[in-house]
């Protein structure tokens, strides 16, 4: 299957100045490895500790992009890869795939799971409810349908609000402790993946907005990949949160697993 690759520059909820770099790297890095052209979009903005109304209202453009180059490469057969500075464009980017791969599972590797809501965020920031915003949670805005919270698999989660605890456990969503049972979980199914690298430890992963201790090595995040790209047919995947770009071609050897 032919690949699209797109690097999603323009800001959405960016609060450090390096991702959008980041998201560039990373995407000529993926395009390389796939042999294509990276396709980039926007012009970074300002970082900055925005709420998330307003990030809502000025990056709507943007987010609007994020979700019609992943609905425009799946309605043409091929195979969406996103790059982009933060998590916040799942929230027009799952709601594509749900509408075109009804039956796709989402796995979301995250140390958090962005399910927060307006009344149960501590910082107002858009990231941490992005998920929660795609799956219908909350209105954000957007009348394209929303993902099935039952749908999404969430694994390397070590970062967990207590309000956001319970939005998750009500909405049902899936909550994997153990990575190895992935691939059995997965075995057979359609699988688009949703990739935070700080699911990555802080040490392999330096820089990282919100780090949090104990996450994934690199080569046991790519041998996770290799296993459920193995068991799974893996449909698409969005990367997020680079924050040194120097670092591209590593993430890339990390993510090459998923790709067609």
């Amino acid at each position: 299957m032919e690949g699209a690759v797109t690097a999603l520059l323009c800001r959405t909820s960016d609060r450090i100045a390096t991702t959008a770099e980041g998201a560039r790297a990373l995407a000529e890095a993926l395009g390389e490895r796939m042999g294509v052209q990276p396709r980039l979009v926007g012009t970074p903005g300002e970082p900055a500790e925005t709420n998330y109304d307003d990030d809502l209202r000025d990056a709507r453009g943007c987010l609007l992009e994020a979700g019609g180059q992943v609905e425009d490469a799946l309605n043409a057969g091929r195979f969406p890869v996103l790059t982009s500075s933060d998590c916040s464009v799942c929230i027009t980017t799952l709601p594509a795939v749900a509408r075109l791969r009804p039956d796709a599972l989402v796995l979301w590797l995250d140390a958090h799971p962005d399910f927060n809501d307006p009344e149960t965020t501590p910082s107002g920031f858009l990231g941490g409810m992005c998920l929660s915003a795609a799956c219908g949670a909350w209105d954000a805005g957007f009348a394209d349908g929303h993902l099935d919270p039952a749908q999404v698999v969430m694994c390397g989660i070590r970062d967990v609000d207590a309000g956001e605890r319970v939005l998750v456990e009500t909405h049902g969503v899936g909550l994997v402790e153990r990575p190895s049972r992935l691939p059995e979980l997965l075995a057979g199914r359609e699988v688009f993946v949703h990739l935070d690298l700080d699911v990555l430890d802080p040490r392999v992963m330096p820089g990282l907005h919100w780090p949090v201790e104990g996450g994934f090595s690199d080569g046991g995040l790519r041998t996770l990949l290799a296993q459920v790209a193995e068991a799974a047919e893996i449909v698409g995947v969005e990367v997020t949160d680079l924050p040194a770009p120097a670092l591209a071609r590593r993430v890339a050897t990390i993510v090459e697993p998923l790709l067609p």
